[in-house]
C-alpha cells in the first residue's frame, strides 16, 4: 500500500508554498492500495471553518491512481489548513503532515492527521528592496566604541563607570542591593560616526541599533523618554549627523522600538520622580494614567513579565496610539524624519495586532520604503501568542522578523546535533510557509544581545544552565576549541550570506568575541585584538554576497542533503552559484549532483577559478572536512 503527497513536489501541489488571495492551488494525491477507494476527499480548515472537497480520478501512474482537486483560497489573507481522507469498503485512512509538521512528504494516520500549511497572503505585500540587499551590524552602543565625546559628563550620579574591557556586572552585589544594568562603559553615537569607515570596509550597508532613547540602563529597553537620544550616547542633533554621515557611506539606519512598556523611571510613568512630567505613578490625574493597568493603585500595576521596573502599557489606548503611531509628529514618525530608515519592534508577540497593523499603515504612509521588522522567536508564519494566530507576515503587518529558527538549525547542524536532511527541512518548511517577499526579507543572523556568541555556541561549550555565573563569566574556549569554532564558522557565515534573507552580524563576532548569554554577549568590543582571520572570513563572504547579486534574489533550491554535506542552488535563467558545506572532520565526496534540469554549460569554482568537469549535466567533487565549494554554472540558453 502507498499513498503521498508531497507539498513540495509540483506534481503534487502547485504553486510552491505560500500564495497570494484567490490563487487556485492545484492538489493531487497518489493511492495504491488493494480496495478500490470508494471515496477520497480533501479536508482544509480556514478560519476554524472545515470545508471537504471531492478529490477525482485522473490518471493511471506507476501501478496505482492520481487524484486531484483545485482549490481557490479565500480572498482574506489567513492560514489554510489541509489533509486528505481516503475512504474503502473496508476501511478509512487519513494522509497528512509529517509527524515534525515541516512539510513535504507526509505520512499516513489511522484518525485526524497533522496537516499542511498553506500561508494565504495580501495580493500587494511587498518589502523594500533595499533592504533585501543590506548587509546590518546590530550595534549595542555603550560597548561599540567611546567616541570623542565623553558619555560620562551627561551629569547621571547614579551610573557605575566601568573600563573598557572589564566583564560586565552580573551580580546583584555588584550593583548594590539589586540587579539595575546601571554599568556604563561609555560607548556612544559619536563613536558609531567614528568607526564608519571601519563599518564601510567590512561591507555593512544598515546598521540596527539597540535602543538610543533616555532610559536609567544601560541596555535602554526601560525607556524613559522617547523622544530624546540618551545623554550618555549623544543627542538628537548627533543621531541626525549619523544618520547623514553613514548616507555619505552607504549605510541606513534602523531603530530598536520599545512600546509594549516603558521604564518605571519614564516620564510616563515618573515613580522615582526623576521627570519633571506628572507621571502616571503620581497622580490619576497624570495625561498618561490611561497608558498603564493599575490592580491596586499605585504601587501594584501590570509589568513586563512581572519586573517591575519595566510597567505595562495600554497599546491600543487612544493617546498612546496617537502619541506613538497616528499623529502627524508621532514617534514613529519624527525618528523616520530625522533620518531613520526603518524599525525592528521589540517583543512583536506583546504587542496587539491591531497596534502593529496601524503602526504598518502609518509607517508606510509616512515612508513607504521604511522597514518593519518583527522580534520572533519561532515560525512567525503560523506563531500562536496568547492564543491567539499571529498574522504577521500576511501583507497587513511586518517586512520581516528575527530569524532564531535558522540560527538554531545551523548551530544545530554545524555542532552535529542533527543532520543535513533534518537542516533542511527545517529550512524548507520556513520557505514553504512563508511569502517569498518576507522569506527574502528575513534577518538572518548568527548571535544577537539576547542569545549566546556564535563562536561559543560553536566550540562545544558547557550547556549554559549547566555553569554558575562566575563560571560563565570566565568561561573561554580552549586553543583546540576555538580552532574548531573557527573552522565551523566559515561554514555558517558562508551559509549566512548565500541563503535568503537579510544577513545580520552582530558586533564583535567579526572579532571573534566570545560569550554566553546577557551580560556576557556584551562586552565591549575588543579594539586592537581582534582575530584577524575571523574578520578575514567575514570580510570574504561578505564580499561574495555584494558581488553576485544573485545570492540577493536568486532562486532558491536545495540540491543534496545527506549525512553532514548541505548544498543548495541560487539561480535564474542565465547562471547559477552552487553552494556546497561539509560540516564533519571527515572527508566527504559528493555524488551526483545532477544539474540536467538547468542545462549547465560551464562550472568554474569561485575561490580557485578552476574548471569543475561536468559530465551529463552531472557535477561530483570532494569535499575537504570542514569546507566549503562556491561554483558558479553558466546555463544554457533555449536557442
Amino acid at each position: 500500500m502507498i499513498i503521498e503527497h508531497d507539498s513540495r513536489n509540483s506534481f503534487y501541489r502547485f504553486p510552491f508554498g505560500a500564495v497570494p488571495c484567490l490563487s487556485t492551488v492545484v492538489l493531487r494525491l497518489f493511492v495504491k492500495i488493494e480496495d478500490i477507494p470508494r471515496k477520497i476527499s480533501l479536508v482544509y480548515t480556514f478560519n476554524n471553518k472545515p470545508v471537504s472537497l471531492t478529490m477525482y480520478y485522473i490518471n493511471s501512474i506507476a501501478q496505482g491512481s492520481l487524484y486531484e482537486t483545485m482549490l481557490t483560497v479565500p480572498e482574506t489573507p489567513g492560514l489554510l489548513w489541509y489533509y486528505f481522507i481516503i475512504e474503502t469498503n473496508t476501511k478509512t485512512y487519513y494522509y497528512g503532515n509529517n509527524s515534525n509538521k515541516y512539510g513535504g512528504l507526509g505520512a499516513l494516520y489511522q484518525d485526524i492527521p497533522p496537516s499542511y500549511q498553506i500561508t494565504v497572503y495580501k495580493k500587494e505585500y511587498k518589502t523594500p528592496d533595499w533592504f533585501k540587499n543590506a548587509i546590518i551590524y546590530q550595534i549595542f552602543p555603550d560597548r561599540f566604541y567611546k567616541g570623542s565625546m565623553d558619555s560620562f559628563a551627561a551629569g547621571r550620579d547614579d551610573i557605575l563607570p566601568r573600563k573598557w574591557g572589564e566583564i560586565p556586572y552580573y551580580k546583584k552585589e555588584q550593583f548594590g542591593e539589586e540587579y539595575k544594568s546601571n554599568d556604563f562603559f561609555g560607548g556612544n553615537l559619536t563613536g558609531i560616526i567614528e568607526k564608519l569607515p571601519y563599518l564601510c570596509d567590512l561591507g555593512i550597508t544598515a546598521i540596527y541599533l539597540n535602543p538610543i532613547f533616555q532610559a536609567y540602563s544601560n541596555h535602554k529597553y526601560d525607556v524613559g523618554d522617547y523622544e530624546v537620544v540618551d545623554p550618555m550616547f549623544g543627542s538628537n542633533e548627533l543621531f541626525q549627523k549619523l544618520c547623514n554621515e553613514a548616507s555619505k557611506y552607504g549605510i541606513k539606519i534602523i531603530l530598536d522600538g520599545v512600546f509594549s512598556h516603558t521604564g518605571s523611571d519614564s516620564k510616563y510613568f515618573n515613580k522615582e520622580g526623576t521627570y519633571s512630567t506628572t507621571g502616571a505613578f503620581q497622580s490619576k490625574d497624570s495625561p498618561y494614567y490611561s497608558w498603564y493597568s493599575f490592580i491596586d493603585y499605585p504601587d501594584n500595576y501590570e509589568c513586563w513579565w512581572g519586573i517591575k521596573t519595566l510597567p505595562q502599557t495600554n497599546e491600543t489606548e487612544t493617546t498612546f496610539m496617537e502619541y506613538i503611531l497616528t499623529s502627524p509628529d508621532s514617534i514613529v514618525k519624527k525618528w523616520l524624519a530625522w533620518g531613520a530608515a526603518g524599525w525592528r519592534l521589540d517583543v512583536a508577540d506583546e504587542l496587539p495586532p491591531e497596534f502593529i497593523k496601524i503602526l504598518r499603515r502609518e509607517i508606510k504612509a509616512f515612508d513607504p520604503e521604511a522597514v518593519i521588522i518583527g522580534e520572533v522567536w519561532e515560525d512567525a508564519s503560523n506563531k500562536i501568542s496568547y492564543g491567539q494566530q499571529r498574522e504577521y507576515i500576511l501583507g497587513e503587518e511586518l517586512d520581516s522578523v528575527t530569524n532564531y529558527p535558522l540560527r538554531n538549525a545551523l548551530i544545530d547542524f554545524a555542532c552535529g546535533h542533527i543532520d543535513a536532511y533534518t537542516f533542511g527541512m527545517r529550512i524548507m518548511s520556513l520557505y514553504e510557509n512563508y511569502p517569498k517577499e518576507a522569506f527574502y526579507s528575513l534577518m538572518n543572523f548568527l548571535s544577537t544581545h539576547d542569545v549566546e556568541r556564535i563562536i561559543t555556541m560553536l566550540g562545544d561549550a558547557p550547556p549554559e544552565h549547566t555553569l554558575s555565573p562566575d563560571e560563565k563569566a570566565e568561561f573561554i574556549l580552549s586553543k583546540e576549541k576555538f580552532e574548531l569554532a573557527k573552522s565551523r564558522l566559515k561554514n555558517l557565515v558562508l551559509l549566512q550570506m548565500t541563503m535568503p534573507g537579510v544577513p545580520c552580524i552582530y558586533y564583535g563576532d567579526e572579532a571573534g568575541m566570545q560569550g554566553y548569554g546577557d551580560p556576557f554577549n556584551r562586552k565591549p568590543f575588543p579594539w586592537g585584538k581582534e582575530d584577524k582571520e575571523i574578520k578575514a572570513i567575514y570580510k570574504e563572504m561578505i564580499d561574495l554576497r555584494k558581488k553576485q547579486l544573485i545570492l540577493v534574489n536568486g532562486e532558491f533550491e536545495i540540491l543534496y542533503m545527506y549525512s553532514s554535506c548541505f548544498s543548495f542552488a541560487r539561480y535564474n535563467k542565465e547562471k547559477m552559484i552552487l553552494v556546497a558545506v561539509n560540516m564533519s572532520t571527515k572527508q566527504e565526496i559528493f555524488t551526483r549532483l545532477d544539474l540536467a534540469r538547468f542545462c549547465p554549460s560551464h562550472a568554474q569554482d569561485l575561490k580557485t577559478k578552476i574548471k569543475i568537469p561536468i559530465i551529463d549535466s552531472i557535477i561530483i567533487f570532494d569535499l575537504p572536512p570542514l569546507e566549503f565549494r562556491v561554483i558558479k554554472v553558466d546555463i544554457k540558453k533555449p536557442r
